[in-house]
């Protein structure tokens, strides 16, 4: 079980409108198992990257190793979420396009054999832009945000449920998964959607979807 949780609402600073009006609290998960690289719901190829000189674009200063080490107390603001929203947007639209294209070259596959593209749900812009990157029409991307916010850690395996539960995901789906996020990381996969009993359509916040690996 793959599981992404995060409760942003206790780091957010009130007073920051770049952040409080975006992030929320969220939860999501996948169970995988064992499987062959041929069937309905088989992870493809998966494409990983960092670069530590992007440290700075989303931080909390305060609380960890390079703030006590620093000799000075942690000031209030410190506390909270900080990031450099238009830094952060031209970063993620590169390395997640750039991602995207490792996978896809990895997996054999063209654009125009993606189905679904479901990205990190940073905001509606960055998507539009990923998939413009990547000549996808915008339509074949699966968004949520408008009703959740970005969950972070939780928005792909959100994403994932709500697609599923309204029918936009179906079996033999070829989907296209990408995101962006501090350190700075990204990464990429590829997977195949499975087929899954109409008995698992739940309500949204319950709803887990089935992948395999091999």
């Amino acid at each position: 079980m793959v599981i992404g949780a995060e409760s942003f609402s206790t780091i957010l600073a009130p007073d920051d409108r770049t952040t409080s009006v975006i992030f929320g609290d969220g939860a999501g998960a996948v169970i995988l198992r064992a499987g062959e690289p041929d069937e309905l719901g088989a992870l493809q190829h998966f494409d990983l990257g960092s670069d530590g000189s992007m440290a700075d674009l989303i931080t909390i200063r305060g609380g960890g190793a390079e703030q006590r080490s620093s000799g000075s107390p942690a000031k209030p603001e410190d506390g909270y979420f900080r990031m450099d929203g238009k830094s952060v947007f031209f970063a993620a639209v590169r390395r997640m396009a750039e991602s995207s294209r490792a996978v896809l070259a990895k997996t054999g596959w063209g654009i125009e054999d993606v189905d679904r593209l479901v990205a990190h749900q940073a905001n509606i812009r960055i998507i539009h832009a990923v998939a413009g990157q990547l000549g996808l029409p915008p339509e074949r991307a699966l968004m949520n945000i408008e009703r959740v916010g970005n969950t972070s850690a939780a928005s792909i395996p959100l994403a994932l449920a709500d697609g599923f539960a309204c029918g936009s995901l179906r079996a033999g789906d070829r989907v296209l998964l990408t995101a962006f996020g501090g350190g700075a990381t990204w990464g990429s996969a590829s997977l195949v959607w499975p087929a899954l009993s109409s008995e698992l359509t739940l309500p949204i916040e319950n709803a887990t979807p089935l992948l395999t690996a091999h």
